[in-house]
Protein backbone atom coordinates (compact mmCIF):
# COMPACT_ATOMS: atom_id res chain seq x y z
CA UNK A 1 0.00 0.00 0.00
CA UNK A 2 2.73 2.58 1.18
CA UNK A 3 3.94 1.97 -2.40
CA UNK A 4 1.42 2.51 -4.06
CA UNK A 5 0.82 5.39 -2.36
CA UNK A 6 4.31 6.57 -3.50
CA UNK A 7 3.33 6.37 -6.55
CA UNK A 8 0.50 8.71 -7.05
CA UNK A 9 2.22 11.03 -4.86
CA UNK A 10 6.00 11.04 -4.72
CA UNK A 11 7.52 12.12 -1.57
CA UNK A 12 4.67 11.36 0.79
CA UNK A 13 6.17 8.18 2.52
CA UNK A 14 8.69 10.56 3.93
CA UNK A 15 6.26 12.86 5.15
CA UNK A 16 3.91 10.26 6.67
CA UNK A 17 6.79 8.30 8.24
CA UNK A 18 7.70 11.02 10.13
CA UNK A 19 3.87 12.10 11.11
CA UNK A 20 3.57 8.24 12.19
CA UNK A 21 7.04 8.91 14.43
CA UNK A 22 5.06 11.76 15.95
CA UNK A 23 1.77 9.96 16.75
CA UNK A 24 3.92 7.25 18.13
CA UNK A 25 5.83 9.44 20.59
CA UNK A 26 2.94 11.30 21.52
CA UNK A 27 0.87 7.97 22.21
CA UNK A 28 3.55 6.16 24.05
CA UNK A 29 4.72 9.29 26.13
CA UNK A 30 1.45 11.42 26.88
CA UNK A 31 1.23 13.94 28.14
CA UNK A 32 4.43 15.65 26.24
CA UNK A 33 5.01 18.68 25.81
CA UNK A 34 6.71 19.94 22.61
CA UNK A 35 9.92 20.94 23.44
CA UNK A 36 10.91 17.33 25.31
CA UNK A 37 9.17 15.67 21.90
CA UNK A 38 11.69 17.14 19.49
CA UNK A 39 14.44 16.52 21.75
CA UNK A 40 13.65 12.77 22.05
CA UNK A 41 12.55 12.46 17.71
CA UNK A 42 15.91 14.86 17.05
CA UNK A 43 13.94 17.42 15.19
CA UNK A 44 13.87 21.37 15.47
CA UNK A 45 11.13 22.91 17.18
CA UNK A 46 10.84 24.64 13.92
CA UNK A 47 9.79 21.28 12.33
CA UNK A 48 7.63 19.63 14.84
CA UNK A 49 5.92 22.71 14.79
CA UNK A 50 4.23 22.47 11.86
CA UNK A 51 4.12 19.05 12.06
CA UNK A 52 2.06 19.30 15.40
CA UNK A 53 -0.48 22.30 13.72
CA UNK A 54 -1.31 19.78 11.16
CA UNK A 55 -1.62 16.78 13.31
CA UNK A 56 -3.89 19.23 15.58
CA UNK A 57 -6.14 20.57 12.68
CA UNK A 58 -6.78 16.64 11.55
CA UNK A 59 -7.94 15.80 14.32
CA UNK A 60 -5.11 13.29 15.96
CA UNK A 61 -3.72 15.13 19.04
CA UNK A 62 -4.84 18.25 21.45
CA UNK A 63 -3.06 20.10 23.51
CA UNK A 64 -3.33 21.09 27.57
CA UNK A 65 -1.31 22.54 29.99
CA UNK A 66 0.40 19.03 30.69
CA UNK A 67 1.73 18.38 26.96
CA UNK A 68 0.08 16.77 23.95
CA UNK A 69 -1.90 13.36 23.79
CA UNK A 70 -4.04 11.62 20.95
CA UNK A 71 -7.53 12.38 20.85
CA UNK A 72 -9.73 8.73 20.36
CA UNK A 73 -9.34 9.05 16.47
CA UNK A 74 -5.95 9.78 16.39
CA UNK A 75 -5.26 6.40 18.26
CA UNK A 76 -7.37 4.74 15.26
CA UNK A 77 -5.21 6.33 12.86
CA UNK A 78 -2.02 5.36 14.80
CA UNK A 79 -3.39 1.69 15.06
CA UNK A 80 -3.83 1.92 10.76
CA UNK A 81 -0.39 3.11 10.34
CA UNK A 82 1.26 0.66 12.59
CA UNK A 83 -0.19 -1.31 10.10
CA UNK A 84 0.70 0.17 6.83
CA UNK A 85 4.36 0.62 8.16
CA UNK A 86 4.40 -3.12 8.82
CA UNK A 87 3.72 -3.44 5.29
CA UNK A 88 6.74 -1.29 4.60
CA UNK A 89 9.05 -2.98 6.99
CA UNK A 90 8.29 -6.28 5.20
CA UNK A 91 9.19 -4.49 1.85
CA UNK A 92 12.42 -3.89 3.38
CA UNK A 93 12.73 -6.85 4.21
CA UNK A 94 12.66 -8.31 1.05
CA UNK A 95 15.09 -6.01 -0.45
CA UNK A 96 17.61 -7.13 2.40
CA UNK A 97 16.85 -11.10 1.22
CA UNK A 98 17.75 -9.92 -2.61
CA UNK A 99 20.77 -8.39 -1.54
CA UNK A 100 21.90 -11.30 0.51
CA UNK A 101 21.55 -13.53 -2.27
CA UNK A 102 23.34 -11.68 -4.59
CA UNK A 103 26.15 -11.14 -2.82
CA UNK A 104 25.51 -7.22 -2.43
CA UNK A 105 24.92 -4.64 0.37
CA UNK A 106 22.33 -2.74 -1.00
CA UNK A 107 19.18 -3.42 -3.06
CA UNK A 108 15.64 -1.30 -4.21
CA UNK A 109 12.77 -2.95 -5.71
CA UNK A 110 9.88 -0.84 -7.33
CA UNK A 111 6.84 -2.78 -7.65
CA UNK A 112 5.76 -4.17 -10.96
CA UNK A 113 7.77 -5.81 -14.78
CA UNK A 114 9.36 -3.22 -16.73
CA UNK A 115 9.39 -6.23 -19.38
CA UNK A 116 5.27 -5.38 -20.03
CA UNK A 117 4.72 -1.89 -17.94
CA UNK A 118 6.55 1.44 -18.92
CA UNK A 119 5.37 2.69 -15.97
CA UNK A 120 7.82 0.52 -13.81
CA UNK A 121 10.76 1.59 -15.85
CA UNK A 122 10.26 5.14 -14.71
CA UNK A 123 9.37 4.02 -11.14
CA UNK A 124 12.98 2.87 -11.54
CA UNK A 125 14.19 5.28 -13.00
CA UNK A 126 12.96 7.79 -10.11
CA UNK A 127 14.24 5.03 -7.58
CA UNK A 128 17.66 5.29 -9.59
CA UNK A 129 17.53 8.92 -8.60
CA UNK A 130 16.98 8.62 -5.02
CA UNK A 131 19.29 6.65 -5.00
CA UNK A 132 22.03 8.59 -6.00
CA UNK A 133 20.71 11.86 -4.11
CA UNK A 134 21.26 9.66 -0.85
CA UNK A 135 24.88 8.31 -2.40
CA UNK A 136 26.25 11.68 -3.38
CA UNK A 137 27.67 14.12 -0.97
CA UNK A 138 27.02 17.57 -1.11
CA UNK A 139 30.29 19.63 -3.00
CA UNK A 140 31.66 18.53 -6.59
CA UNK A 141 31.42 15.07 -7.61
CA UNK A 142 32.46 13.28 -10.96
CA UNK A 143 29.60 10.38 -11.94
CA UNK A 144 30.38 8.17 -14.88
CA UNK A 145 27.07 7.21 -16.34
CA UNK A 146 26.29 4.48 -19.21
CA UNK A 147 24.21 4.70 -22.25
CA UNK A 148 20.90 2.89 -23.33
CA UNK A 149 17.37 3.17 -22.50
CA UNK A 150 17.28 2.72 -19.49
CA UNK A 151 19.77 5.51 -18.75
CA UNK A 152 17.83 7.32 -20.56
CA UNK A 153 14.88 7.36 -18.71
CA UNK A 154 17.23 7.89 -15.68
CA UNK A 155 17.78 11.20 -17.05
CA UNK A 156 14.47 11.77 -18.03
CA UNK A 157 13.40 12.01 -14.68
CA UNK A 158 16.44 13.15 -12.63
CA UNK A 159 15.45 17.03 -11.57
CA UNK A 160 17.18 20.21 -10.55
CA UNK A 161 17.26 18.74 -6.36
CA UNK A 162 20.04 16.52 -7.57
CA UNK A 163 21.79 19.68 -8.01
CA UNK A 164 21.24 21.11 -4.66
CA UNK A 165 24.73 22.51 -2.91
CA UNK A 166 26.58 20.03 -5.27
CA UNK A 167 28.70 20.61 -8.02
CA UNK A 168 27.85 17.55 -10.79
CA UNK A 169 30.44 16.68 -13.62
CA UNK A 170 28.60 14.10 -15.79
CA UNK A 171 31.17 11.64 -17.99
CA UNK A 172 30.11 9.21 -19.89
CA UNK A 173 31.70 5.78 -19.17
CA UNK A 174 31.58 4.65 -22.77
CA UNK A 175 32.19 5.52 -26.20
CA UNK A 176 29.43 5.63 -29.08
CA UNK A 177 27.94 1.98 -29.23
CA UNK A 178 26.14 2.90 -32.87
CA UNK A 179 23.05 3.18 -31.46
CA UNK A 180 20.21 6.21 -31.45
CA UNK A 181 22.02 9.46 -30.69
CA UNK A 182 19.52 9.64 -27.89
CA UNK A 183 20.33 6.59 -26.04
CA UNK A 184 24.31 7.39 -26.49
CA UNK A 185 26.06 7.54 -22.72
CA UNK A 186 27.19 11.35 -24.24
CA UNK A 187 23.98 12.39 -25.00
CA UNK A 188 22.40 11.34 -21.44
CA UNK A 189 25.49 12.77 -19.60
CA UNK A 190 24.54 16.01 -21.04
CA UNK A 191 21.10 15.93 -20.24
CA UNK A 192 21.74 14.62 -16.88
CA UNK A 193 24.24 17.77 -16.51
CA UNK A 194 21.57 20.34 -17.64
CA UNK A 195 18.82 19.05 -15.85
CA UNK A 196 21.08 19.55 -12.47
CA UNK A 197 22.70 22.83 -13.51
CA UNK A 198 26.08 20.45 -13.58
CA UNK A 199 28.85 20.11 -16.43
CA UNK A 200 29.54 17.28 -18.39
CA UNK A 201 32.47 16.32 -20.67
CA UNK A 202 32.10 14.56 -23.52
CA UNK A 203 34.13 10.83 -24.71
CA UNK A 204 34.26 10.95 -28.70
CA UNK A 205 35.24 7.48 -29.63
CA UNK A 206 33.39 4.37 -30.47
CA UNK A 207 33.16 2.06 -27.73
CA UNK A 208 34.32 -1.11 -29.47
CA UNK A 209 37.41 -1.25 -31.73
CA UNK A 210 40.03 -3.17 -32.76
CA UNK A 211 42.65 -4.58 -30.36
CA UNK A 212 45.06 -2.90 -33.13
CA UNK A 213 42.98 0.55 -32.70
CA UNK A 214 42.70 0.56 -29.09
CA UNK A 215 46.01 1.32 -27.73
CA UNK A 216 46.34 4.16 -30.47
CA UNK A 217 43.39 5.62 -29.04
CA UNK A 218 44.15 5.22 -25.66
CA UNK A 219 47.25 7.72 -26.41
CA UNK A 220 44.43 10.77 -27.73
CA UNK A 221 45.26 13.23 -25.26
CA UNK A 222 41.52 14.11 -24.92
CA UNK A 223 40.60 10.10 -24.47
CA UNK A 224 43.30 10.00 -22.18
CA UNK A 225 41.83 12.94 -19.63
CA UNK A 226 38.59 11.60 -19.91
CA UNK A 227 39.58 8.28 -18.94
CA UNK A 228 41.45 9.63 -16.30
CA UNK A 229 38.47 11.31 -15.04
CA UNK A 230 36.62 8.29 -15.24
CA UNK A 231 38.73 6.65 -12.91
CA UNK A 232 38.45 9.06 -10.25
CA UNK A 233 34.61 8.60 -10.17
CA UNK A 234 32.36 9.19 -6.90
CA UNK A 235 29.93 6.78 -9.02
CA UNK A 236 29.07 4.62 -11.90
CA UNK A 237 25.56 4.17 -12.95
CA UNK A 238 25.03 1.62 -15.31
CA UNK A 239 22.43 -1.08 -16.50
CA UNK A 240 22.23 -4.74 -17.34
CA UNK A 241 21.71 -6.47 -20.91
CA UNK A 242 20.95 -9.84 -21.71
CA UNK A 243 23.87 -11.09 -23.68
CA UNK A 244 22.38 -12.06 -27.18
CA UNK A 245 20.53 -8.92 -27.67
CA UNK A 246 23.57 -6.48 -26.86
CA UNK A 247 25.26 -8.86 -28.92
CA UNK A 248 22.98 -8.14 -31.73
CA UNK A 249 23.23 -4.45 -30.69
CA UNK A 250 26.36 -4.37 -31.73
CA UNK A 251 26.23 -5.70 -34.86
CA UNK A 252 28.44 -8.80 -33.49
CA UNK A 253 28.36 -11.72 -36.75
CA UNK A 254 27.18 -14.87 -36.63
CA UNK A 255 30.50 -16.99 -35.79
CA UNK A 256 30.63 -14.50 -32.60
CA UNK A 257 26.87 -15.00 -31.75
CA UNK A 258 26.84 -18.89 -32.31
CA UNK A 259 29.88 -19.29 -29.64
CA UNK A 260 28.16 -17.04 -27.01
CA UNK A 261 25.77 -18.99 -27.32
CA UNK A 262 27.70 -22.66 -27.13
CA UNK A 263 29.51 -20.39 -23.93
CA UNK A 264 26.08 -19.81 -22.43
CA UNK A 265 26.23 -16.11 -22.06
CA UNK A 266 23.57 -14.48 -20.50
CA UNK A 267 24.49 -10.99 -19.34
CA UNK A 268 26.67 -8.26 -20.43
CA UNK A 269 27.59 -5.39 -19.12
CA UNK A 270 31.04 -3.17 -19.49
CA UNK A 271 31.58 -5.13 -22.73
CA UNK A 272 32.19 -8.37 -20.85
CA UNK A 273 29.75 -11.40 -21.58
CA UNK A 274 28.96 -13.61 -18.69
CA UNK A 275 27.63 -17.33 -18.42
CA UNK A 276 25.39 -18.16 -15.02
CA UNK A 277 28.02 -19.12 -13.01
CA UNK A 278 29.46 -15.61 -13.40
CA UNK A 279 32.64 -16.52 -15.85
CA UNK A 280 33.49 -13.78 -18.42
CA UNK A 281 33.05 -15.80 -21.49
CA UNK A 282 34.13 -13.13 -23.96
CA UNK A 283 34.97 -9.52 -23.92
CA UNK A 284 35.69 -6.57 -25.64
CA UNK A 285 38.21 -3.89 -26.37
CA UNK A 286 36.39 -1.03 -25.68
CA UNK A 287 37.35 2.38 -25.04
CA UNK A 288 35.84 3.56 -21.29
CA UNK A 289 35.42 2.24 -18.00
CA UNK A 290 36.41 -1.00 -17.16
CA UNK A 291 34.98 -3.02 -14.85
CA UNK A 292 38.28 -3.92 -12.88
CA UNK A 293 37.97 -0.33 -11.91
CA UNK A 294 34.62 -0.65 -9.60
CA UNK A 295 36.14 -1.49 -6.32
CA UNK A 296 37.98 1.49 -6.38
CA UNK A 297 34.99 3.68 -7.10
CA UNK A 298 33.10 4.89 -3.94
CA UNK A 299 29.65 4.14 -5.33
CA UNK A 300 28.72 1.31 -8.14
CA UNK A 301 24.61 1.64 -9.27
CA UNK A 302 23.28 -0.88 -11.25
CA UNK A 303 20.21 -0.62 -12.47
CA UNK A 304 17.88 -3.80 -14.51
CA UNK A 305 14.44 -5.03 -14.38
CA UNK A 306 12.35 -7.28 -16.09
CA UNK A 307 11.73 -11.33 -15.48
CA UNK A 308 13.54 -11.59 -18.63
CA UNK A 309 16.43 -9.81 -17.36
CA UNK A 310 16.73 -11.60 -13.77
CA UNK A 311 19.02 -14.44 -14.78
CA UNK A 312 21.60 -11.12 -16.47
CA UNK A 313 21.13 -9.55 -12.93
CA UNK A 314 22.06 -12.78 -10.95
CA UNK A 315 24.81 -13.89 -13.37
CA UNK A 316 26.30 -10.26 -13.68
CA UNK A 317 25.87 -9.84 -9.49
CA UNK A 318 28.69 -12.45 -9.34
CA UNK A 319 31.11 -10.25 -10.83
CA UNK A 320 30.61 -7.04 -9.31
CA UNK A 321 32.09 -5.50 -5.80
CA UNK A 322 30.17 -5.72 -2.98
CA UNK A 323 29.27 -2.40 -2.18
CA UNK A 324 27.51 -2.21 -5.56
CA UNK A 325 23.73 -1.08 -4.86
CA UNK A 326 21.07 -2.96 -7.41
CA UNK A 327 17.58 -0.91 -8.40
CA UNK A 328 15.30 -3.60 -9.89
CA UNK A 329 11.39 -4.75 -9.92
CA UNK A 330 9.48 -7.15 -8.30
CA UNK A 331 9.16 -9.73 -11.69
CA UNK A 332 13.09 -9.63 -11.69
CA UNK A 333 12.91 -10.23 -7.57
CA UNK A 334 10.70 -12.74 -7.56
CA UNK A 335 12.22 -15.09 -10.38
CA UNK A 336 15.76 -14.44 -8.96
CA UNK A 337 14.25 -15.48 -5.51
CA UNK A 338 11.90 -17.47 -5.89
CA UNK A 339 11.26 -18.97 -9.59
CA UNK A 340 9.08 -16.66 -10.44
CA UNK A 341 6.60 -16.60 -7.57
CA UNK A 342 5.10 -13.90 -5.64
CA UNK A 343 8.10 -13.36 -2.65
CA UNK A 344 6.55 -14.33 0.66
Amino acid sequence: MLSVIEKVAPGTLHILKRRFYILSHIKKSAPIGRRTLAERLGFTERVLRKEVEVLRNQGLIKSSSQGMECTPTGVTVFYQLEELMGQHVQSQEKETRLANALGIQHCTIVIGNSDKEQTTLVDMARATTEVMDFLLPEGKSTVAVMGGTTMFQVAEVISQQMGLNRELLFVPARGGLGESVDLQANVIAEMMAKKTAGTSRALYAPEHVRSETYSLLLEEPEIKETLDILENARLVLYSIGNALEMAKRRGMDEETLAQLIQKEAVAEAFGEFINPQGDIVHKLSRIGLQSSELPSIANVVAVAGGREKAQAIKAHMKTVPPHTWLVTDEAAANEILNGGNPLK
